[in-house]
Parts: structure tokens; sequence; C-alpha cells
């Protein structure tokens, strides 16, 4: 159905923030939280659109002296300048605070617009392409009044919220069950293992050069969006916390000689050699019985008789283990590199490998009890989806 089409200027008014003298920054408690950026995104990162504070806060006065003003309760606050505007990251104020100069704040017009219907609107928006041509990206207030959003009949409106706001809430719930899950793995793991640092069960030392067969590099080959047999497994695919994520994939052809030496298969561990030093090291064990080619940034582990890849991950996704890591590029600027003798180098501890495959069983046995969530979410996702591109694009 074709609702009508209308200026974002006209179902809300566009707020600028304001500076914040770093004299009155610090202050953890007082009448208003002053947002910035950092407590945008930080909202965002932990899976809630709502932020009701913020890492600094401004008493009444101080604000008067600013000629300051607040922003009320449900405003649509968002980055306005710099890089920050490629997170695409949204919140809505639950209760009135004020914004600082790299903040920008839409706020509704109830009368006419529902405030997560417009949330959900300018979350479905690339900001950035709105951005002037300058050194610094930068969104205006006049630009952003200019663009057009449908819009149907206020009980609609609320309906479209209500699912999308239905399907934000499975995601909020898998996520957080994936962070216990992972936080159980990582307890676990130190339970059943120790750290080279503190060897509680007084395995052997060795390297995780002892605990392979063999170690590749992937294919340098051009992928393409929509033609080739193999999906091919990239950098961005890897997870920071040693998961999957294929939303992403491109293809290629391979060769048969080149099938043996740059598809991966099920039980194989790929390492993130290069990437920022926070990223690199990303490990994840592969899973999926399709096999798939791997790029040139990743390394293919298999493991010898006495090693199991499973361990190995999940010593790399360790705390430990992502210390060691960092440690290796500290001292390096931009992209970090961990190469393939200096990954199979990484100290580690070497337990029987019953234990081993007992922590893989640990490991599947969990992940397996995350599924339950899986399909109730693709169906709201779909429908999300949907939605947003009947209403929105």
């Amino acid at each position: 159905m074709s609702w009508p089409m209308v200026k974002l200027g006209s179902v809300g008014e566009f707020k600028a923030g304001f500076g914040f003298p770093i004299e009155y920054q610090g202050k953890k408690e007082g009448d208003y939280p002053f947002a910035k950026v950092g407590d945008i995104s930080a909202v965002v990162r932990s899976g809630h659109k709502n932020i009701f504070h913020a890492g600094n806060y401004i008493d009444k006065d101080i604000l008067e002296n600013l000629k300051a003003k607040t922003i009320p309760k449900g405003t649509i606050v968002f980055a306005k300048i710099g890089e920050a505007i490629k997170q695409n990251f949204r919140a809505v104020t639950s209760v009135e605070m004020v914004i600082d100069n790299n903040v920008m704040g839409l706020v509704p017009d109830n009368n006419i617009v529902d405030t997560n219907y417009l949330f959900y609107f300018m979350r479905s928006l690339e900001l950035y392409q709105f951005c002037g041509a300058t050194t610094i990206p930068a969104l205006r207030k006049s630009m952003l009044e200019n663009i057009q959003i449908p819009l149907p009949p206020l009980s609609e409106q609320k309906r479209i919220a209500a699912i999308l706001d239905k399907a934000d809430g499975i995601r909020q719930k898998r996520e957080q069950a994936i962070k216990l899950a992972d936080d159980f793995l990582r307890a676990k793991f130190l339970e059943m293992f120790g750290t080279p640092a503190n060897n509680i069960h007084r395995f052997p030392t060795g390297k995780i050069r002892d605990l392979v067969d063999s170690v590749n590099y992937g294919t340098s080959a051009k992928a393409s969006i929509d033609s080739g047999e193999y999906p091919i497994l990239r950098m961005g695919n890897i997870t920071y916390q040693g998961g999957w994520d294929f939303t992403d994939l491109k293809y290629l052809d391979l060769s048969v000689k080149e099938k043996d030496k740059f598809l991966v298969k099920e039980g194989d561990l790929l390492f993130n050699r290069t990437n920022s030093k926070e990223l690199v090291g990303k490990t994840a064990v592969y899973e999926e019985n399709r096999p798939m080619a791997f790029a040139g940034y990743l390394i293919r582990v298999r493991p010898n008789p006495i090693g199991n890849n499973y361990y190995i991950s999940g010593y790399l996704n360790s705390i430990h283990g992502k210390i060691t890591l960092m440690n290796m590029c500290k001292s390096i600027v931009g992209m970090a590199n961990i190469n393939a003798q200096e990954l199979q180098n990484i100290e580690i501890l070497i337990p029987p490998k019953h234990l081993q495959d007992e922590y893989e069983i640990i490991y599947k046995k969990i992940k397996k009890g995350l599924s339950i969530y899986d399909k109730s979410a693709m169906q709201l996702q779909l429908l999300a989806s949907n939605l947003s591109n009947e209403y929105f694009m």
C-alpha cells in the first residue's frame, strides 16, 4: 500500500547540540545527563535503543551560563560529524537531557508521527550518504529536513513499530544468550585447562605447532558478488567472539587443483592473520557441511592426532589468548599481521587429547542450545525486513 510521502522536517524538529567546555566535564551526577557520541554508541552496542544516562552530567545553573538547552524525552539522537556517522547508531532519549555539538536530535511531533516508527525509519537510513562533500563528513539540518518519509496513519505506524520492537526484543534476548554462553565457555575452558601463565593442572607446555598438521594461506583471487561456484570466507565473516557471520558473502570459481588448497571443510580452524590490532587473530572453527573457499587474509589450520581445533580456538578466544595476540602487535602502527609461523609459535598448554575432545562436546552442546532462538529470530527478522522494505525503502 502506498502512503503519502512527507519531508522529515514536517514531522519533527532537528536540534543541534552544544559545546561542552572541558572544565565542566567529568561530573557523574547532576540535573541532566550530557550525552556525547560515545554514550550513544555504548547504548546501541549493549543492544538497547533507549538512552537515559551519560558519562557526564551538568547542573541547571551551568547549563544557563552556557546558554545551552535540553532536549525532551523521546528525542532520536545520532552522530552528526566525523567518521562516527558511518556507525549508523541511533538512540531514543528516555529522559530530558543535553547533547554535545557532535550530536543531533530529532524531536518528533507526536500529533502526526509515532516516536518508535520514526526511530526505525531513521535507523533504516544510511545517513553518511547525506553528508556534504567536505574533508570532515558532516550532516546539515537543512539536508536532513528534506528527506522523504512515508507517513501512514498513526495506528498503522504504531503497528509497524510494535512488530519491529518485537523483532528487536528477540534479537536482544539472543545476543544476551550468546554472551552468557560465551562467558560460560570461557569459564569452563579456564576451569578445565588453565593458562600457560597459570598452569593449574600442570599440563606440558608447548607451541600451537605441536597440535597442528597443516597451516595454509587462503586465495588472493578476486571474488564476485553474484557469480561463482563457491562462497568465499573473508575476515569480516569471523566474529570477534569466535563465531560466524555469513550475511556478506562473495563467490568465486576454483580449479580442481585449487580446491584442496583453498576450500575449508567441517572442523577446520580459520585464523584472521591481518586486521586492526584489536581484531587481528579472530579465530573460529568452521562447522558447515558445505565447502567454502577462504581468502588470503585467513589461515586454515588442521590438527594432528594430539590436537583439537576447538581447544586451540578456545584458547585463542580466551582472555589470556586475546591478550597474547594483542601483545604480539602492540608496537605495530596501522594494520597488524600475525603470519603462519608466528601463529604456530604461540605458547599453549598440551592437555590430554580426551580432555580437548571433552571441551569440544561441551562447546557443541552449548551452541546447539542457542539454536532455539534462531528460528523465531529469523522469522521476525524476515518480517521486520519486509516491513522496512515496504514502508521505508
